[in-house]
């Protein structure tokens, strides 16, 4: 009973971590790669390609159990960004216009050019070029960890960079995925959707707090989706859209922190997880040298490990030099930078656009798209992680050092 306890008391104190959701990453994507490369790749391929069938009466979801994972526990997580979005926008960070500017370029930035630099190298491929917005994304919880294992070596300030940087980044992906990676209009599962988007309104606007009934109607709205082309995951952000911030007779409850709070756990310790483990099992073994040289492959790793420090620092770097925004007190450019290469960190939302790119379209017979997101990402957290720690520790700048009106970012140094 004494050793159950130690052990619990371990796994409480890591889960406490800052860097634990992470390190738990980490962990499950070097287990699925390990699983995928020794004899036990046959039950790993059986497991994710196993079919899940949901029925009743001539309704019918038959899907893989990858594809549940990545269109249903995958909108739990977009449900959970979505609630963190509102959250920033209503009361955090994004509701004070002047903190967005700098990480808004950042994430534009690190948007664009990733992605021009895929797009050049793959110019002339049609089929290749749907994996534009690959290089594109940021994943929060694999670049908040390796920010976490610096300690205090990390400015405070660096992290509200990153993290509004990403939520940014991910309201960026969001769009893409509504507008780029749909398939064809069924008219009457989207009729279906815009009535659950309706009620959902009507719910907000009369500020029902009945969690449930969103949840319900949440789900119907993500079975609509589903069936109408429209990826099945915007559900969950359009459903936290609708969850009241305040409850109007009781202004202390939030709804949205109350149901942020509680799914918390579930996404950074379970569905993040499992979402890494059943897609970045690749076997090597099956992988040809034209696949790792593939213009795909290079694409996403030069866009991720390249283009996103370039984009990320190019852009902050003008908008301060136009005296548009101006770094916080305990920053400099250095910290800039090494942030920039922690956003080249792709993975969890790389690879989900990968797959609505290429692997449910099976086009990806030569390259495996996944080969340079894992790569990309690992690069640019190692890189990332050396250059934070040589920066060392925040600058602290005085009021008189800031700059001003009169005093350009260049004289404040």
């Amino acid at each position: 009973m004494e050793k159950i306890n130690e052990i619990t008391e371990v796994v409480e104190n890591f889960l406490k971590r800052e860097s634990s959701a992470g390190i738990l990453l980490m962990i499950a994507t070097a287990l699925a790669l390990v699983v995928a490369n020794t004899p036990l790749n046959i039950y790993y391929d059986k497991l994710v390609s196993m079919p899940v069938i949901i029925a009743a009466g001539d309704f019918r979801i038959d899907k893989p159990l990858l594809l549940w994972i990545n269109d249903g526990l995958m909108a739990v997580f977009f449900f959970h960004v979505g609630l963190e979005l509102k959250r920033e926008v209503c009361e955090g960070e994004l509701a004070n216009p002047k903190n967005i500017i700098l990480p808004a370029s950042g994430a534009i930035g690190g948007m664009i050019i990733p992605a021009l630099i895929y797009v050049g190298i793959n110019w002339g491929n049609p089929a290749a070029i749907s994996g534009w917005a690959i290089p594109a994304a940021t994943d929060i919880a694999f670049a908040l960890g390796v920010m976490a294992l610096l300690g205090k070596r990390v400015p405070a300030s660096l992290k509200v960079f990153l993290v509004t940087l990403a939520i940014i980044d991910d309201i960026g992906a969001i769009v893409i995925i509504a507008l780029f990676y749909t398939e064809n209009i069924t008219e009457v599962a989207l009729m279906i959707a815009a009535v659950c988007f309706l009620i959902l309104w009507i719910m907000n606007k009369r500020n029902v707090v009945d969690l449930p009934g969103y949840i319900i109607v949440g789900m119907v709205l993500w079975v609509a989706l589903l069936k109408s082309g429209v990826h099945a995951t915007l559900a969950g952000v359009l459903l936290a859209a609708f969850i009241p911030m305040r409850e109007k007779s009781n202004p202390d409850n939030s709804p949205v922190v109350r149901l942020e709070h509680e799914l918390n756990s579930a996404v950074s310790f379970a569905i993040i997880p499992i979402f890494a483990f059943a897609n970045a099992g690749i076997n090597f073994s099956n992988i040809a040298p034209e696949g790792i040289f593939h213009p795909v492959t290079w694409g996403i790793f030069l866009g991720l490990v390249i283009g996103k420090q370039v984009g990320v620092f190019a852009f902050c770097w003008l908008i301060v030099k136009l005296r548009l925004a101006s770094l916080p007190s305990d920053l400099n450019f250095k910290h800039i930078y090494g942030c920039s290469l922690l956003c080249g960190v792709g993975f969890t939302m790389s690879l989900f656009i990968g797959g609505l790119a290429f692997q449910e379209t099976g086009i990806n017979q030569i390259f495996d798209e996944r080969v340079g997101i894992l790569a990309g990402s690992a690069v640019s957290a190692v890189l990332g992680f050396i250059v934070l720690y040589i920066v060392g520790k925040p600058v602290h700048r005085t009021e008189e050092e800031l700059p001003t009106v009169e005093q350009s970012p260049d004289q404040a140094k």
